[in-house]
């Protein structure tokens, strides 16, 4: 398998919002570390600049929605970033959903290396953390049948993403397990949800992706932004609806569809 032929398809796909059934069998990742190989040349391809990391089905919701049985690691490109006052495009989307999620700023790189890193050691390594929405996307027509390897190349379902103002509180001070999130669409409350749903715990979901980016990539850097998957049942959305996600004293997030 040449990951360039995927990474080119799928690059393809996703400028068009356009779907395909699967990849070529002659393109077709049958490994976790191929998929992720797949993502590495989508970057280049691209020629985007990667911003930082999402982790896709991190809770058993976001599991059982794209029909893995674990989370998924993704790249996060600077052209798929929109401001708060900017529209997030929905033309060819087909899941059409807001997430909740916790992010975090790296202030230091964790490179790779053969040793895991511990969650005290990762968290040492964050600058900020930050409120942040993500409206993802796949390019298969139905991504529930296409398995993790195909999903991990697919860049786990990264489309559109929006991160807000860092929180000025002392937010290592927090249990983010029991900190609740509320979703508003249109200014209708849509959805609650809290940091436990995110692997247990946003803190145990950024330490998962340093070791995953560890394993099957260079690591994290130093500015990366990583989104910890969806803290509350994703809301359903269509063009011209308005969602904040309010995170409390971490502070809200805004998207325009």
């Amino acid at each position: 398998m040449n990951p360039s032929d995927a990474a080119v398809i799928l690059w393809q796909h996703w400028q068009d919002a356009s779907k395909i059934d699967e990849l070529p069998a002659s393109a077709c990742p049958a490994t976790r570390d191929a998929g992720y190989a797949i993502q590495a040349e989508i970057e280049r391809v691209s020629g985007q600049t990667r911003v930082g990391w999402k982790i896709a089905a991190t809770s058993a919701v976001g599991q059982q929605h794209i029909n893995v049985d674990g989370p998924l690691a993704g790249r996060l490109l600077a052209g798929r970033q929109k401001r708060e006052d900017e529209a997030v495009p929905l033309v060819g989307n087909n899941m059409n959903v807001a997430e909740a999620e916790f992010a975090f700023r790296m202030a230091s790189a964790l490179p790779s290396r053969s040793t895991p890193y511990a969650m005290d050691e990762v968290m040492a390594s964050v600058a900020a953390l930050h409120p942040a929405i993500e409206v993802p996307d796949s390019r298969y027509r139905v991504f529930t049948k296409v398995g993790g390897p195909q999903l991990i190349a697919d860049t786990a379902c990264a489309c559109w993403f929006v991160i807000g103002q860092a929180a000025e509180v002392d937010w290592r001070a927090i249990d983010l397990t029991q900190h609740s999130v509320t979703a508003y669409r249109n200014g209708d409350v849509a959805g609650h949800g809290s940091g436990a749903n995110v692997l247990g715990d946003p803190r145990l979901a950024l330490t998962w992706i340093a070791n995953e980016i560890s394993t099957f990539g260079n690591g994290l850097d130093a500015g990366d932004v990583v989104i910890t998957g969806t803290c509350l049942v994703p809301v359903a959305i269509r063009p011209g609806d308005r969602v904040r996600m309010d995170f409390g004293t971490l502070g809200t997030v805004n998207a325009v569809l």
